[in-house]
C-alpha cells in the first residue's frame, strides 16, 4: 500500500515535467518554432499592454472630438439661424423706411380721400414685402397706436381695422418693456411671431408695432447642420427653457441645467446627455443640440474593438514575418520564380544559373533548357506566320472582282459610241485609281479619307453603269477623314449591297454612307433599300461575324464582310468589328464600329 502511494506521488511529480517536455520539444528540434514564438511575444505582448493603457484614453479622445465638432457645428448653425432672423428684420426695416409708411406716419388728420390713398399705399407696400418672402411668411400686421389702425396682410386677405381694445402685439411690447419679441404663434406649432416696436425717430417714443408671422421650417436647412447623429435632438428654446421648435418629433429632455448667460457658445454634460448650446443674443433664443452620452460610449467601444482587431492582425502579421524568417532558406526558390515570371521569351534573355548542386540548381538548369526550346519554337512559328500573313495581304490587296472588271470594260466600250471623251476618261481614271490603290503597299492601315476616295472611284463607275436608278449619298464630315481604318474595309460593305441587296431589286436603288459617333468610337454605316436579309440568314451572318476568324480569310473572289470584321478586331480589339441589321422600311444596314485613332496615334493605341 505504501509502495503504491509512493508510485502515485512520483507520477504526480513527473506530470509537470512531461507537459513541459511535450511543449518544448518542437522548439528544441527546429529554430523555426523558436523564431515564431519570439516574434509573437515581441509583437503581441506590447500590443496587449498598449491596448489596455489606451482604453480609458480612447474614450477621452473620442469625447473631446465629439465636443469640439459639435461646438463648431452649433456655432455655424447659430449663425445661419441668426441670418434668417436678420432677413425678416430687414424686411421690417424695408417697410419702416418706405415712402408710403413715412407719409402715412407724418400725415395730419385730413380729408378722407387723402387718408384712403395713403392707407392704400401702405397696404401695397406691405403686400409686396409679404410676397417677396411668401415661402417663409404667414402674415404681416402693422399697428399705429395714435391712429388706432391695424393693417393685416396674408395670403387670404388684406384689411385695415380699428382694434378694440389695443392690438395684442402692442400690449406685449408695453408689458415686457421690450423693443423686439419672438414668441409662439397661437394656434400653430409650426409658426412663430417676430414683433418689433415702431419708434419715433426724434425721441424714440413708441408709436406702434409691426408683427411678422413666419414658418419655423425656414430654419430647417440651418438646423440640419447639427443633425449629424441619428440619436441627437435639435431645439430652438425661448426664455425660461421653453421649447419653441424641434427638428424631430419626440419628448425633449429637461434643459434647466443650461445657462446661456455665462457664454454664448458652450456645452453642459449630465449623466445621460451632452447639451450643446448657442445663444442668439439679439433675439432672446437659444439653439440647443442634445446628444445622448450612450453615443460617445458606443463610439469609444467601437474604437476599442478596432484596436483589438488591429492587435489580432498585428499578431497574424508577426506570425507571417516569423514564418518568412524561419523559411529564409526558400530565398533561392523565390529568386528562380522571379526569373521565370520576368523572362521575355521573345527576347534573347537568359536565366542566371548558380553553381548549386542541390534540387534548386537542377530546377535552374532544367528551366534554362525549357525556355530555350520554347523561345526557338516561338521564333520559328512567328516567322512562318509573318511570311504567310504578308503573302496573304499582298494577294488580298491585288484582288478585284473579275465580274466588276468585265462589266466596266464592256461599259467603256459601249460609251465609246455614245459618250463624250471626257466621260470615258473619267471612268478609265476611276478604274486606274482603283488598281493603283489596291496594288500599292502603304501598310495595314489607311485613313478614312483615302478609303472614301477609293470608294468614290468605285461608285463613279457604278453610277455610270446604273445611271437611271442608283442614288448615292455620302455624309462623312471632313473632321473624321484622318481617322485610321483597315485598308479596303469600306469597299466590301458597299459591294455587299450590290451583290446581295440590289441584284433582284426593282425600281430605284438608294445607297448611303454616313458616320455616327457611338460609345467613344465611330459607326460607319452603309444603308440600302434592297431586298434585305431573311431572319435565318441574318442569324448565320451575325454568328459568323462574332467568330474569331482568320484576319486574311476571303469570301469567294471578293473581300468578305467576315474578313473586314476580323481585321478590325485584330487591329483595334474584340469589342470593335462589323454589325448587320435589317431596316424597318426594307433593305439592310451594315455598320463598321471602329475607335477614334488618328494618324500618329496608332503606336499609342
Amino acid at each position: 500500500m505504501d509502495k503504491s502511494e509512493d508510485r502515485g506521488e512520483e507520477m504526480l511529480l513527473k506530470w509537470p515535467g512531461c507537459i513541459y517536455r511535450w511543449l518544448s520539444e518542437p522548439f528544441k528540434r527546429t529554430i523555426r518554432s523558436k523564431l515564431i514564438l519570439i516574434m509573437l511575444c515581441i509583437s503581441v505582448i506590447p500590443i496587449i499592454v498598449v491596448t489596455l493603457l489606451a482604453k480609458d484614453n480612447t474614450r477621452k479622445v473620442m469625447e473631446q472630438e465629439v465636443i469640439q465638432s459639435n461646438l463648431t457645428r452649433i456655432a455655424w448653425s447659430g449663425d445661419a439661424v441668426d441670418k434668417n432672423l436678420t432677413q425678416i428684420n430687414n424686411l421690417i426695416y424695408t417697410i419702416l423706411i418706405s415712402p408710403a409708411f413715412n407719409e402715412y406716419v407724418s400725415e395730419d388728420d385730413g380729408n378722407l380721400s387723402d387718408s384712403f390713398i395713403l392707407q392704400r399705399n401702405v397696404i401695397n407696400t406691405i403686400t409686396s414685402i409679404f410676397y417677396s418672402g411668401y415661402y417663409s411668411l404667414v402674415e404681416i400686421q402693422l399697428y399705429f397706436k395714435d391712429k388706432d389702425k391695424l393693417f393685416t396682410i396674408n395670403d387670404m386677405r388684406n384689411t385695415i381695422q380699428t382694434p378694440i381694445p389695443e392690438a395684442p402685439m402692442w400690449r406685449d411690447l408695453v408689458d415686457q418693456k421690450a423693443d423686439i419679441i419672438i414668441k409662439d404663434s397661437p394656434g400653430s406649432e409650426s409658426d412663430f411671431r417676430l414683433i418689433r416696436s415702431i419708434n419715433r425717430f426724434e425721441n424714440k417714443e413708441k408709436i406702434g408695432s409691426i408683427q411678422f408671422d413666419a414658418k419655423w421650417r425656414m430654419m430647417d436647412n440651418a438646423l440640419e447642420l447639427l443633425n449629424s447623429e441619428q440619436e441627437s435632438g435639435v431645439y430652438i428654446v425661448g426664455d425660461g427653457g421653453k421649447v419653441m421648435y424641434q427638428l424631430k418629433e419626440g419628448t425633449p429632455p429637461s434643459m434647466k441645467s443650461i445657462d446661456p448667460s455665462k457664454q454664448q457658445t458652450g456645452y453642459v454634460r449630465t449623466d445621460d446627455h451632452y447639451f450643446f448650446y448657442h445663444y442668439l443674443e439679439p433675439w432672446g433664443l437659444t439653439l440647443i443640440k442634445v446628444l445622448p452620452a450612450s453615443y460617445v460610449n458606443h463610439s469609444a467601444s467601437v474604437t476599442q474593438s478596432y484596436g483589438l482587431i488591429v492587435g489580432v492582425l498585428s499578431a497574424l502579421l508577426s506570425a507571417v514575418i516569423a514564418a518568412f524568417v524561419a523559411y529564409r532558406v526558400s530565398g533561392p526558390i523565390i529568386r528562380l520564380s522571379r526569373s521565370m515570371s520576368g523572362l521575355n521569351l521573345l527576347k534573347g534573355e537568359s536565366i542566371p544559373i548558380s553553381n548549386r548542386e542541390d534540387e534548386i540548381g537542377m530546377l535552374e538548369k532544367r528551366f534554362q533548357t525549357m525556355s530555350s526550346r520554347i523561345r526557338e519554337h516561338i521564333r520559328n512559328e512567328y516567322t512562318i506566320n509573318l511570311e504567310r500573313q504578308t503573302a496573304q495581304l499582298k494577294a488580298l490587296q491585288a484582288q478585284i472582282n473579275p465580274h466588276f472588271l468585265q462589266n466596266t470594260l464592256q461599259m467603256i466600250g459601249s460609251m465609246a459610241y455614245s459618250k463624250k471623251p471626257s466621260d470615258i476618261y473619267s471612268i478609265i481614271q476611276s478604274l486606274s485609281d482603283m488598281f493603283r490603290y489596291t496594288i500599292r503597299d502603304p501598310g495595314e492601315l489607311t485613313t478614312l479619307g483615302m478609303e472614301i476616295k477609293h470608294l468614290n472611284n468605285y461608285m463613279n463607275i457604278q453610277q455610270q453603269r446604273y445611271a437611271d436608278k442608283l442614288n448615292y449619298e455620302v455624309e462623312i464630315p471632313p473632321l473624321w477623314e484622318d481617322v485610321l481604318v483597315p485598308k479596303l474595309s469600306l469597299h466590301p460593305l458597299v459591294e455587299n449591297a450590290f451583290m446581295h441587296g440590289f441584284d433582284r431589286k426593282k425600281g430605284v436603288w438608294n445607297l448611303s454612307l454616313r458616320l455616327v459617333p457611338y460609345q467613344n468610337g465611330l459607326l460607319i454605316q452603309v444603308e440600302d433599300n434592297g431586298m434585305g436579309i431573311s431572319p435565318a440568314r441574318l442569324g448565320e451572318v451575325r454568328a459568323r461575324l462574332a467568330e474569331p476568324l482568320d484576319p486574311y480569310w476571303t469570301s469567294g473572289n471578293s473581300i468578305g464582310l467576315y474578313n473586314v470584321s476580323a481585321r478590325i478586331k485584330l487591329y483595334f480589339g474584340e469589342k470593335y468589328g462589323v454589325m448587320i441589321n435589317n431596316q424597318p422600311d426594307g433593305g439592310a444596314r451594315v455598320s463598321m464600329y471602329i475607335p477614334i485613332v488618328k494618324v500618329g496615334d496608332q503606336h499609342e493605341h
